[in-house]
């Protein structure tokens, strides 16, 4: 999976299509990420404490990892990823600009 937590991403399939946003958590064995803001459900929470009430918060759900492209700073878009050995690094590379993402 090319899609790593910290990455920036926009997602290209689904209700969200267009909305951008950081990778919260990436599960490589499923092939899922959570971005922030990006398929939003609700959950509701039982209080706590004696005397707190019960809410309704909004989290991110997990979203299939083809569905989302890193954002390309110099792009300005999502673009796709390739890999790149310099010095005996791997490091990924943006596919149109050649530059390191």
């Amino acid at each position: 999976m090319k899609i790593k937590k910290n990455d920036n991403v926009v997602v290209i399939a689904g209700k969200d299509r267009g909305k951008s946003g950081k990778v919260l958590d990436s599960f490589p064995r499923i092939g899922k990420i959570v971005v922030e803001g990006v398929a939003l459900r609700k959950k509701h929470q039982r209080p706590r404490k004696e005397g707190q009430k019960g809410q309704v918060i909004s989290m991110p759900a997990p979203i299939d990892a083809s569905n989302a492209m890193l954002f390309c700073k110099n792009c300005g878009k999502g673009v796709s990823v390739g890999y790149e050995l310099t010095e005996g690094k791997k490091t990924r590379v943006c596919k149109k600009c050649k530059n390191e993402i």
